[in-house]
């Protein structure tokens, strides 16, 4: 399989990467799949970050619906989504964070 270089291979340890994401359900997985690693310390590529920021992702981003990820919400609001509410656990060491207003 030649998969494009925006497509890491390394968020589908359970299968064979796919050689391109064609259908809704194939990108939803792709987000879930890119969301759940970036929450974990896994940062993307670069070419993976301009590919998902590309106006083609807004549907399948949209239908991701990950409210309990943090990279999700910003995926969401680079795409110019309208906010959803964040489920995930708020740490008081960033909620209290005098500094966050900053950043």
């Amino acid at each position: 399989m030649n998969n494009p270089l925006w497509l890491d291979g390394s968020l589908y340890p359970d299968m064979e990467a796919p050689s391109g994401l064609d259908s809704l359900s194939e990108q939803v997985d792709f987000i879930a799949r890119l969301c759940a690693a970036w929450d974990f310390g896994f940062l993307p590529n670069t070419d993976t970050v301009a590919e998902v920021r590309k106006s083609e992702w807004k549907n399948a981003i949209d239908a991701c619906r990950l409210l309990t990820s943090p990279a999700y919400h910003l995926l969401r609001r680079w795409q110019g989504l309208p906010r959803l509410e964040y489920l995930g656990q708020q740490l008081a060491y960033i909620r209290d964070d005098p500094c966050l207003n900053h950043v």
